[in-house]
């Protein structure tokens, strides 16, 4: 004899596997945490501070 199944329950699982799946997809795509975020621009912020201490001016370019 086959099992009996709930297809309400079947169907919300489907749905939440579906929905499970969406939103990895756009954590893959777009996502990345506060922290994160805040390492990228202090990371950029250093790299940019570095730079700009070592520039050397040049008679041809005013200093910016």
């Amino acid at each position: 004899m086959a099992e009996i199944v709930n297809l309400n329950r079947f169907r919300k699982s489907a749905a939440k596997a579906e929905a499970r799946a969406a939103a990895d997809a756009n954590a893959a795509k777009f996502g990345r945490t506060k922290a994160q975020k805040k390492l990228e621009e202090a990371q950029a912020e250093r790299a940019r501070t570095t730079l700009e201490g070592a520039r050397r001016d040049t008679p041809d370019r005013p200093p910016e």
